[in-house]
């Protein structure tokens, strides 16, 4: 820039200035005090170029130093990820054979499930319901068991994922997390369809101004925070190696245990919509797993990682915000993209699709009689 500036002045002496004669030397001097040192071409040439060249170079050096401190205030805004970049999703890395695998397994596993377990006249679903049944005939006992199993199996095979993949590899245990967790959550969650209505009426707002608004919005929100295992589907089908994942970027920074949150919003909102003893007691059942699954995850990420989860710990957290607005979570100007990725956009297919399908799953619990 100095370099264009200077080639672009006249070396000659600009022709605006009055001539002059000895008489009118004090009225030129006054008149043009910069050329009071000298009334010389050349003298006036090199004050010219030098107070040039020093305006240029203080300009330079408060364009270097502005620079300079705005990368200082980006790498105090946006520290250097330890942790993965979650919702990423390129399509020029895809493998076309692995997504026909992942289809090819998934319905696989869905004809077994449908088999094995959901078919009464085939399927070990019913015996299995009818079996917690006869320990109570109050549905919210009931339900509290069928939690119970549930996250005891789930979360126990998690605990010892680690041991169990050392023996029989990652992919096959897998399988054997899945085919064991996926019935039991088949069975919970068509016993609380089913029996949703049940017990005892403790509120009716299902009429009132805004709730159901309210309650749909929440239940919207808290899928985008349930699911962000949809990160890595081809890892839930064990068509990749299946990883013990540290997210750190996207919901991650809003909250550190995004399943837990969305599990509460999703109770919450499920809770004030239908208002009886059993939902209540099935909210209670899920919260109290999804708590627990904060301290038992959290310990499992501290194992596997060590220093680089303290890391990504310290700079976030998992009550929602807490970390932004104590200012230990620093949030990159352009956020917003880090939800403008296919997972996510999945998640929004997926979250509307429930939303109409309810009356046909309704339908297809209430057929099944467990």
């Amino acid at each position: 820039m100095s370099s264009s500036l200077i080639l672009s002045i006249s070396c000659n002496t600009p022709n605006f200035l009055p001539k002059t004669n000895p008489k009118s030397k004090s009225f030129y001097l006054n008149s043009y005090p910069i050329l009071a040192v000298s009334t010389s071409s050349s003298s006036w040439k090199a004050k010219s170029f030098n107070s040039l060249v020093t305006r240029t170079s203080i300009k330079d050096r408060d364009a270097s130093s502005s620079a300079k401190q705005d990368l200082d205030d980006d790498d105090e805004e946006e520290p250097v990820l330890v942790g993965e970049d979650s919702a990423v999703f390129n399509l020029a890395d895809q493998n076309t054979s692995s997504w026909i695998a992942f289809t090819l397994i998934l319905g696989f596993v869905l004809f077994i499930l449908q088999v094995a377990w959901i078919d009464n006249s085939t399927g070990l679903g019913k015996p299995f319901i009818n079996s917690i049944s006869a320990v109570s005939d109050s549905h919210e006992v009931v339900m509290l068991m069928l939690i119970l199993i549930f996250a005891t199996v789930h979360s126990g095979m998690a605990s010892l994922r680690e041991v169990g993949e050392k023996l029989i590899g990652e992919r096959t245990y897998r399988v054997l997390f899945a085919g064991i967790s996926l019935p039991l959550a088949v069975s919970t969650v068509v016993y609380f369809i089913n029996h949703r209505y049940d017990g005892l009426q403790l509120w009716q707002l299902q009429d009132a101004p805004a709730v159901h608004q309210l309650v749909w919005i929440s239940n919207f929100i808290s899928f985008f925070l349930l699911y962000p295992s949809t990160f890595n589907l081809l890892e839930v089908a064990a068509v990749d190696k299946p990883k013990l994942h540290l997210w750190e970027t996207g919901v991650i920074r809003i909250t550190r245990h995004p399943q837990m949150v969305g599990q509460v919003i999703w109770c919450l909102a499920h809770t004030v919509w239908i208002g009886n003893s059993v939902t209540l007691a099935a909210s209670l059942g899920l919260i109290g797993h999804h708590l627990f699954g904060v301290w038992n995850g959290d310990r499992r990420l501290a194992k596997r990682y060590g220093e680089a989860f303290e890391d990504v710990k310290r700079r976030t957290s998992v009550i929602p915000f807490a970390a932004i607005l104590d200012g230990r979570q620093k949030l990159p100007r352009d956020y917003y993209k880090e939800f403008i990725r296919l997972p996510y956009l999945t998640i929004t297919a997926l979250t509307l699709g429930a939303y109409f399908a309810h009356p046909f799953m309704q339908a297809t619990s209430f057929h099944l009689h467990w």
